[in-house]
């Protein structure tokens, strides 16, 4: 683990807090998804897309803070991959 890694993924992580504690606020002033409001929901599906979002990018700094990344998407998309490899 390098320091560079982990103050990168303490930044990445804190951005995603900031979308999740932040969703109406962002909602409010860049406006309703079109796609997440059909899909997740009547009201608030941007919200809950935005908070999903913010999640998603939480565990993706946290996977670069610990140098967790890598065998993570190996093991995620190694099954779409296995039959190019032969």
């Amino acid at each position: 683990m390098t320091w560079g890694k982990f103050i990168l993924g303490i930044l990445i992580a804190f951005a995603g807090f900031l979308l999740v504690w932040k969703s109406e606020w962002i909602m409010t002033n860049f406006g309703r998804i079109p796609w997440a409001e059909e899909h997740l929901g009547t009201e608030g599906g941007s919200r809950i897309f935005i908070k999903i979002l913010g999640i998603i990018i939480i565990i993706l700094g946290f996977g670069i803070m610990f140098d967790l990344w890598q065998p993570v998407m190996q093991a995620v998309f190694s099954p779409f991959f296995r039959g190019l490899a032969e």
